[in-house]
């Protein structure tokens, strides 16, 4: 078989997400916990229009998840640390030949080793896998969905502090690196962004997760974090990510168009210089579900460059709460695209909505 990774425009069977479940990441108070129930659950339900969500909750939720989540959304039990599906959920991919639907079910260690207790995160792949009825494929390489994002036509992008990551794949090379993403996600093509932002190498953080950074909107068009306040640490990053997009040729020899998406005017929060973005976006059939930051003018500006790049209704959830935790809207997602697809649906189509019966049922 050979396995290619589409592009999140191509029309998706089913977003995958996991429950929030009481634990560190919740925080400490009551008020944080119930915050971050309503923010996983806002996402849901902002999806739901567009087509099926299925949601993976630990035995422990089982009560408060059927309470708050719409009767329409699935519900798959399975053992669970945290919640970002995203990280420790399979990639699915498909086969050109057959159109067969299968999934990359990377080593995940907690994002480059960064404690204990996330071994049932680590089976949680599996379980969706064949939830999906999918085929698994098996891989060494210690990745989450968060590090990589592709064009559909075999490029990816991917960070080197998080593919090389010491504490994710101490013997990696970008050589090895690279014949991996090929085998599993069919990638001819992978540039290699320097790093993610500042906040992301704090204790829990991703160490560069680049769908923070930079985005496929079509192939041979870049949604790229623009950081336009110079006090802030993420301008001279985004410099550095931008220098290498502006020379960077794609699977299919094309320069890279690179748009900015600028930052929302909040600078700081309690814990220092926030990494709030637009780019951290999901794209589902026929709409793009937003970060929202309650700032009426950029969130709105970034709704409208959403919808332009993409031709495609966009929703804008308020999405403070998850970036609070570590994360944004296309961090606690997952899609799984339709077996048997075109390639992609291209940047204005409209893709039709998934049918409701299928996996997790």
């Amino acid at each position: 078989m050979t396995w290619r990774m589409p592009a999140e425009t191509a029309p998706h069977e089913r977003i995958w997400m996991a429950f929030p479940r009481e634990g560190e990441v919740m925080g400490d108070s009551s008020a944080a916990r119930e915050a971050t129930y309503e923010a996983w659950t806002n996402v849901a339900h902002a999806i739901l229009p567009f087509e099926p969500v299925t949601m993976v909750v630990d035995p422990s939720e089982r009560e408060r998840a059927r309470r708050l989540l719409s009767a329409e959304i699935d519900i798959v039990e399975a053992p669970l640390d945290d919640f970002w599906m995203r990280d420790i959920g399979p990639t699915f991919v498909i086969d050109d030949e057959t159109g067969a639907l299968g999934g990359v079910d990377w080593v995940f260690n907690a994002w480059g080793d960064q404690g204990g207790g996330f071994a049932r995160d680590a089976l949680i792949a599996q379980t969706v896998l064949a939830q999906a009825g999918a085929t698994r494929i098996p891989s060494l390489l210690v990745n989450e969905g968060g590090a990589i994002h592709v064009d559909g036509e075999g490029t990816v992008l991917v960070t080197e502090t998080v593919q090389l990551d010491p504490g994710r794949n101490p013997y990696a090379t970008k050589e090895r690196v690279e014949a991996e993403l090929a085998r599993t996600i069919g990638a001819t093509r992978v540039i290699w962004l320097p790093r993610g932002l500042t906040r992301d190498y704090e204790p829990l953080g991703t160490r560069g997760h680049v769908d923070m950074i930079a985005a496929f909107a079509a192939p041979g068009v870049v949604l790229v974090h623009d950081q336009p306040d110079a006090s802030h640490p993420d301008h001279a990053v985004m410099r550095e990510v931008r220098s290498v997009l502006d020379e960077a040729v794609d699977a299919a020899g094309r320069r890279l168009r690179s748009v900015e998406l600028p930052a929302p005017s909040a600078l700081t929060d309690a814990h220092g210089f926030v990494d709030w973005n637009y780019v951290n976006h999901l794209v589902v059939n026929g709409g793009v579900i937003a970060c929202g930051y309650d700032d009426p003018v950029a969130d709105a500006r970034a709704r409208e460059l959403l919808g332009e790049a993409y031709g495609r209704e966009v929703v804008t959830v308020d999405a403070r709460e998850i970036l609070a935790r570590g994360g944004g809207i296309h961090c606690i997602t997952q899609q799984q695209p339709a077996a048997g697809g075109a390639r992609t649906d291209g940047p204005g189509a409209q893709a039709p909505v998934a049918g409701a019966d299928g996996a997790g049922r």
